[in-house]
């Protein structure tokens, strides 16, 4: 670190106009990054992507659909509408209400626009059939892509709210603990240079990797967050040296000893990233990506932009002072220690009490993969498809596709006995309602009478349709129609025995069933060598920093007591619908995105509070006092930087989109939980109680 800094203060000036140029360069990117992202996130290499393939390829399913609501519309303005989307020529075809009567109820009635473009290619259309309907009341435009976009369009504007909020109450907590304009100003300029840096990096990745459309809002609450909390850091310590050497001395030593703590917080939130990513599921891995990508630019703004903003202001870093230089606060945070180190049990047992009671409500946790509802109501898209869905759609029954291959065909004896056979298969289980094959299409029961009408050419003609409906070539396609929901646990039950069973012939399952056991799968099947990666690395690093046993032991208990208390007040706010939040299941990804990121987060404070402790400890040998010690120089430290997380998180609690909204608030609520009863309480407390044994090592041969 000696010649990283002395290379750093000799090259500020350079430092700089390297900066400026990745800024401009990099922002210019940076405005693209919007446009680039497509999709929620919810995919996974699997049987579903296959069969989707296969239906849409040779069995003449469409690549994308939308959904025209028409509400207290008559025939004539019904049939109007769809002739002059009809005559775009845009829809390979149409489905209207006016031909089913299945499609209209009362004064409601909605229409089905079939295309043949992948949904991330609809834009140009929806903005088309959108200038159809501009002038009409009572029309309105749904269905996927059309959710997709307004999801991309709620979460640009939420991401400015959420800086709307959050970056000016970030500053007053900077200006509370700096007192100058131009020192609180300094970490909102990283801050913002590592976000246009970071979209401008994902903008250029993006141009050939599919994004989700959750990365705008999660990327710069990650980015933004580290950053300040970095330049937090940084530049307290470095008010420190300034007042004991020159400005080059104190940049340096704030390198060697600020930097370190920032490498190693990056490494501790990294090694959450990385293990996130074993998940195979895009948004865990797009995140991970994301997250990778700002917490690189943080580090390297924070180690590099920063010393050199500070090397060129020099003693203006404290101009314009507002606040007054306050009294040193230690006194005051080792009074509060001592307290603690006088009532451990009492303490602990209280904190421990607690968590505990937040831990509570996690046993109710219902998960859910997001789909509409992530998006706010206020949008038409989505009052739209709601009123579809309640109106005319059964949230109890679902439907699964069966691809299934055979060499020889389908339309033979042996084909149409094998064609039989599994469709008796499949209608084995209780919660399957009907299988349509061509047997049940021509009303006929028997594979030897099939035969024997498809060889008479007038009946075969007539059969025609059904025959190109169901087969393809050596392709058989089966829609099995369930009683209950794609999302319930007994669809998901049915799909993985199907696919763990035993078939005569080739065959996929495809669906919306199938689709969410894949994604429960895949998280389920690798959350545990996720955070086994996470735990044990945490233990391995925190054992050679300090050189303890028991200490990684209790840091990795009482976080994942803490995360756990978290999720549970979480259930408690969003599935109980309190402080004015609708109800709303928990999000299938916040546990594992929360875990990974506040794991490595909250060991910052962990590192801070038992650095200090230590120091003191290797100097005296007594563990109450270095715990009194070490907990009054770091507090006001944790405490500032810990607002600022809360703060840059939280703020999105203000937004609209569910899933994000959850997932700020969830990172918020586990920095307050871990700054204050943990951080503040719990780890003192259990220090004092434990003694030396705190610092107790195998083979070690006493303190070092």
């Amino acid at each position: 670190m000696k010649r990283i800094s002395s290379f750093i203060v000799k090259s500020y000036k350079w430092l700089l106009v390297l900066w400026v140029f990745i800024t401009l360069g990099l922002g210019y990117f940076a405005i693209q990054l919007p446009s680039l992202l497509e999709g929620d996130g919810f995919r996974t290499d699997g049987e579903y992507e296959r069969v989707e393939k296969e239906l849409n390829e040779n069995f003449g399913f469409p690549e994308s659909s939308l959904l025209l609501l028409f509400e207290d519309q008559s025939e004539e303005t019904i049939s109007s509408v769809l002739n002059e989307v009809e005559e775009m020529e845009l829809a390979s075809s149409i489905q209207t209400p006016l031909d089913n009567e299945e499609m209209q109820n009362g004064d409601l009635a909605y229409a089905s626009l079939l295309f043949d473009e992948e949904p991330e290619d609809m834009g140009r259309v929806i903005s088309d059939i959108k200038s159809v309907i501009s002038e009409e009341n009572g029309i309105s435009l749904t269905g996927a892509p059309v959710i997709s976009e307004d999801i991309n369009k709620a979460s640009q504007e939420d991401l400015k709210n959420a800086e709307l909020i959050g970056l000016p109450v970030a500053l007053i907590i900077l200006l509370l603990a700096f007192g100058t304009v131009v020192a609180s100003l300094l970490p909102l300029i990283i801050g913002a240079i590592t976000i246009v840096a970071g979209f401008g990096v994902l903008a250029i990745i993006g141009q050939d990797t599919q994004l989700s459309i959750f990365i705008l809002n999660i990327a710069p609450m990650i980015g933004l967050a580290l950053s300040i909390d970095f330049a937090l850091l940084f530049i307290n310590r470095y008010r420190e040296e300034l007042s004991k050497q020159e400005k080059g001395a104190a940049l340096r030593t704030t390198i060697e000893t600020a930097g370190r703590s920032i490498i190693f917080s990056a490494v501790c939130v990294f090694i959450g990233l990385a293990a996130m990513s074993v998940i195979q599921v895009d948004i865990f891995t797009n995140i991970a990506l994301g997250g990778t990508v700002v917490i690189i630019l943080a580090v390297l703004s924070s180690l590099t932009l920063l010393p050199s903003l500070l090397y060129l202001l020099d003693s203006k870093i404290d101009k314009w002072r507002i606040i007054p230089k306050d009294k040193d606060t230690t006194p005051r945070w080792r009074t509060f220690a001592r307290w603690v180190m006088k009532h451990p049990v009492f303490i602990a047992l209280t904190a421990f009490v607690l968590l505990f009671i937040g831990v509570l409500p996690v046993f109710n946790m219902n998960l859910s993969i997001p789909t509409v509802d992530a998006l706010p109501e206020s949008y038409e898209s989505r009052a739209a498809f709601d009123t579809i869905d309640e109106t005319f759609m059964s949230d109890q029954e679902s439907t699964a596709y069966i691809i299934a291959e055979r060499e020889d065909g389908w339309l033979e004896g042996d084909g149409l006995e094998a064609m039989k056979e599994l469709q008796d298969r499949l209608t084995e289980p209780e919660i399957v309602d009907s299988v349509d094959t061509l047997f049940t299409a021509s009303d006929i029961d028997s594979p030897e009478e099939l035969a024997a009408t498809l060889e008479q050419p007038q009946a075969r003609e007539q059969l025609e349709p059904a025959i190109d409906q169901f087969t393809s070539d050596e392709k058989l396609m089966i829609p099995v129609n369930l009683t209950v929901a794609a999302n319930s646990n007994a669809a998901q039950d049915l799909m993985a025995e199907w696919s763990e069973a035993s078939w005569q012939m080739d065959v996929m399952i495809g669906g919306q069933p199938k689709f969410n056991e894949e994604i429960y799968t895949e998280i389920y099947d690798k959350i545990g060598i996720t955070l086994a990666i996470i735990i044990l690395s945490t233990f391995i690093i925190l054992m050679i920093a300090f050189r303890s046993i028991l200490i990684p032991l209790k840091a990795i208990l009482m976080n994942i007591i803490g995360l756990a208390s978290t999720f549970g007040v979480l259930v408690w706010l969003f599935q109980g619908g309190h402080f004015g939040l609708d109800e709303a299941d928990i999000a299938l990804i916040l546990p594992v995105i929360v875990f990974s990121l506040v794991f490595g987060l909250s060991m910052d404070y962990e590192v801070f509070l038992i650095s200090r402790i230590r120091e003191f400890y290797l100097e005296t040998g007594d563990n109450t006092k270095s715990t009194i010690e070490g907990l009054a120089n770091t507090s006001k430290i944790i405490t500032s930087a810990a607002l600022i997380m809360i703060v840059i998180t939280g703020a999105f609690a203000f937004t609209g989109v569910v899933p994000v909204k959850q997932i700020g608030i969830g990172i918020a609520i586990a920095i307050f939980i871990d700054a204050t009863i943990i951080r503040l309480l719990l780890v003192p407390s259990l220090m004092k109680l434990m003694g030396d044994w705190n610092w107790w090592l195998p083979f070690s041969k006493g303190r070092k």
